[in-house]
């Protein structure tokens, strides 16, 4: 019955792992539609530095509304304020630089961002809200730079409204936009009919705000008018953002940028990882036997896990230095499973039988595997939290990795090597398990025990003094 249940519980996993390999490299078209499948491999986004991309030169000046007199200042938090929009927008690792005495200059990877990005950062709006239908300066109160809570992309945001099925932007004014929205919503509340307040999107026509009560909390979600889906949402976002920076933008110049590593670099690093895993995969056979090969099938699980997670999580972006990372995850599941199968070579050279080994060997490779896996977790943390945008998506794939890495081979592994004591719990041969000399000098024999029955197996004590 064991050795039935084992065989059901190989042939699930793998099957569960040929559908991984397919959905990870195979690229096919979906019947039915029109929609071509690629693979996870595929969909994982590449960086600047591997596959190329697009640059902007903007020349700035100082906005009408800034709130300082000082260029340079103002493009400088102007460069801390488009980094953070085109981070929310896709561009995890975009690269936003002072050129010059007052030039803003963008680079992003290949399609990271909508190519109408880069116009509408150029093209500021701003935001008037006003008490009566007919557009007048003079008789508005102006929304600005000064007014939007901190000037930054978390206060300026695409959302939905469920009530009214439709998309808008949500705006959140600093004190002193919030009082003055409530003091014009409070007369527009106090109205008996047309208690509205008329929100201008630059020169667009008037988006009626209805106001029932006073909005004391200082945020108002505007839809209507030429914000008609998700996409202009955005684009009103953008440009509402755009003018509250210090700086006024002028787009000068947009250019190609090739990929600084080479175009070719992503496919040699890809093969030299595939050598060198098959490598690795060849030693763990030729040293661990079959337990080796058990090692190998996690590792492959390991692959399948890893590019999933590399394409699901939106904050990754693959550059070199992310490469480096893939690559000290293998190194490190790597050196866990040496841990775990060396620690099983120990405790069956010390005396004991095959299932037992197996069972110590893990316990005793547990918290060494444990301690150094959270160290690793906590330094990507870090990297994640402190780190610039390249090192955030450095952090996340080294986490990713050791999470991977703690799940195949204590988890994965150790069912595996459970699921295969059935079928040999007693020739140590194929699995290249030897006594030690010391124990036994016929050690290079193998012990075969017929009918052993693991339940009744047991710890061997032998001292130094009686092995002699």
């Amino acid at each position: 019955m064991a050795k039935k249940r084992s065989i059901w519980k190989f042939a699930i996993l793998g099957v569960l792992i040929v559908i991984g390999l397919v959905l990870s490299f195979a690229s096919f078209p979906v019947a039915g539609t029109d929609y071509i499948y690629n693979g996870f491999l595929n969909a994982i986004p590449l960086g600047l530095d591997l596959s190329g991309g697009v640059s902007a030169v903007y020349e700035a000046s100082l906005s009408p509304t800034a709130n300082t007199t000082d260029l340079d200042g103002a493009v400088e938090s102007t460069v801390s304020q488009i980094e953070s929009l085109l981070y929310d927008n896709g561009a995890l690792n975009a690269s936003v630089s002072k050129q010059g005495g007052n030039q803003i200059r963008i680079e992003v990877a290949k399609d990271s961002v909508s190519g109408d990005l880069f116009n509408l950062i150029g093209q500021p709006t701003t935001v008037y809200i006003a008490s009566s239908d007919s557009f007048d300066v003079n008789d508005v109160a102006s929304f600005t730079g000064d007014y939007i809570s901190s000037a930054n992309i978390e206060n300026v945001y695409v959302s939905y409204d469920q009530d009214s099925s439709s998309y808008g932007v949500v705006l959140d004014f600093d004190s002193t936009g919030t009082s003055k929205l409530q003091e014009m919503s409070e007369i527009a509340a106090e109205k008996t009919e047309n208690n509205y307040l008329y929100v201008y999107i630059g020169s667009d026509d008037a988006i009626q705000l209805t106001c029932s009560e006073a909005i004391t909390d200082g945020q108002t979600f505007i839809s209507g008018g030429s914000i008609t889906d998700s996409t202009t949402a955005q684009e009103y976002a953008v440009t509402i953002l755009s003018g509250t920076y210090n700086a006024s933008l002028e787009l000068i110049q947009t250019g190609v940028i090739s990929a600084t590593a080479g175009t070719d670099t992503l496919m040699y690093i890809l093969i030299a990882m595939g050598v060198a895993l098959f490598l690795v995969m060849l030693f763990m056979v030729l040293r661990y036997g079959h337990f080796g090969l058990l090692a190998d099938v996690s590792f492959v699980v390991f692959t399948i896990l890893m590019l999933f997670f590399l394409q699901a999580i939106p904050l990754i972006q693959l550059t070199v230095a992310g490469l480096a990372g893939i690559v000290l995850s293998y190194a490190i599941v790597i050196g866990c499973h040496v841990l775990i199968l060396e620690r099983i070579r120990e405790e069956y050279a010390s005396g004991k039988k095959i299932p037992l080994s197996y069972k110590n060997g893990f316990k005793k490779a547990l918290w060494p595997i444990f301690d150094s896996h959270v160290a690793l977790a906590i330094v990507a943390i870090i990297l994640c939290i402190i780190g610039y945008a390249g090192l955030r998506s450095l952090g996340l794939i080294i986490l990713i990795g050791a999470v991977l890495s703690m799940f195949c081979s204590l988890v994965v592994t150790r069912f595996m090597i459970k699921w295969y004591l059935p079928f040999n719990s007693v020739n140590p041969k194929p699995l290249n398990l030897k006594r030690s000399k010391l124990l036994n000098p016929d050690y290079d024999k193998p012990e075969i025990v017929e009918g052993a029955d693991e339940s009744a197996e047991k710890e061997i004590t032998v001292t130094e003094e009686g092995a002699k």
